[in-house]
């Protein structure tokens, strides 16, 4: 199987929403920073007008924090809920399980992850006392955050019916709730609501917003909306490197993004092409969709002698979360990417029959 450069690279995208270009609105305002001397640690203008904003868009005095990454965001905030000896409730497919490489329970200190499964990616409230009263005595590290991942990582989304069902779980087992937002800005395109109907008015504590995967060049925000859980954070960012420097440039592309709700017109985009896509591979022969599809990602079970073909041709996605090969789309995914997509699977699939319904000695 052969493809062009410019197919490849296409196809490429699907391997990870990480894989996309910045928007046009954060290179620009990001260009726009470029310009004369700012002060430095986020002491700018540029930073005071993003956390304005957020505290905006979430219609609530928060306190607003910048870092690098999303192991970043998720590792301090959840270390600054925690002592070394408490515990965080958990799904098992949870990036802070999966993907953050030990990050939480290294910033913490040691602070345990409490794993539990659920359908769909998603935590049930009774599975919440389970965990916390499984053992009480000193010997045990104490629950005391839920995390939650929204979208999940297997592209689920939580409703806040089911979010006010979590809470009231966790306050009543003294929890705090963290959520994991790297991809935050998918599931409120998914459910048309308030970003505050998501977070705090459903108990959320502290929010990791993801901005890379929403197409800013880099950059993620952590937000409090109780501000005296803040208390001393920004040491924390400073001791964990994470207070940059030059704040301006992970901050200006918020203030583009948040504009005009650029940041949401883009992640309404990114899930409109994942339910285009999980639509035209559910008609391959031999493709299943795993997940329901509301956020901007496509599991999808195919069979094994693919695999490889797929990714020589470009089209590459992990493998390890979910049961089956996961396919990201992102904000500048186009319908002509989500058809070359589907081409090149429903080739392999035509190719396949084929070979299965030739005659014995054909070909020989």
């Amino acid at each position: 199987m052969t493809t062009s450069a410019d197919q490849r690279n296409r196809l490429l995208q699907f391997a990870s929403d990480n894989y996309a270009p910045a928007t046009p609105e954060a290179w620009a305002a990001m260009e726009q920073a470029n310009a004369g001397y700012v002060s430095s640690y986020g002491a700018d203008q540029w930073t005071l007008r993003a956390s304005d904003k957020l505290r905006e868009l979430f219609e609530i005095d928060c306190e607003v924090y910048f870092c690098y990454t999303g192991t970043a965001a998720n590792s301090m905030a959840i270390a600054h809920l925690c002592q070394s000896y408490h515990s965080v409730i958990a799904h098992e497919t949870s990036h802070i399980e999966t993907d953050e490489c030990g990050g939480p329970e290294f910033f913490s200190h040691g602070s345990k992850l409490l794993l539990t499964a659920g359908e769909g990616g998603k935590i049930q409230p009774e599975a919440i006392g389970r965990l916390v009263h499984k053992r009480t005595d000193i010997h045990y590290p104490k629950p005391n955050v839920l995390s939650l991942t929204q979208s999940t990582e297997v592209g689920t989304v939580y409703s806040p019916a089911e979010l006010d069902r979590l809470h009231e779980s966790a306050r009543r087992h003294h929890l705090r709730v963290h959520m994991d937002g790297s991809r935050f800005a998918n599931a409120v395109a998914s459910l048309g609501v308030a970003p505050k109907e998501l977070t705090w008015k459903v108990g959320v504590d502290v929010l990791c917003f993801g901005g890379s995967k929403n197409g800013l060049p880099l950059g993620e925000a952590v937000i409090f909306f109780d501000r005296k859980l803040a208390s001393e954070f920004d040491y924390r960012c400073k001791q964990a490197g994470q207070l940059a420097s030059k704040m301006r440039y992970i901050t200006a592309p918020w203030v583009g993004t948040l504009t005009a709700g650029a940041w949401l017109a883009h992640a309404a985009i990114a899930n409109q092409r994942a339910r285009q896509l999980a639509e035209g591979l559910a008609k391959v022969a031999g493709v299943q969709v795993l997940h329901p599809v509301e956020a901007n990602a496509v599991f999808v079970q195919v069979p094994e002698t693919w695999l490889p073909r797929l990714r020589e041709a470009g089209l590459g996605g992990y493998t390890f979360i979910g049961n089956g090969l996961r396919l990201m789309c992102n904000w500048s995914t186009s319908p002509a990417d989500v058809a070359a997509a589907v081409e090149l699977v429903q080739s392999l699939s035509l190719g396949e029959r084929a070979v299965a319904s030739s005659p014995p000695g054909a070909g020989t």
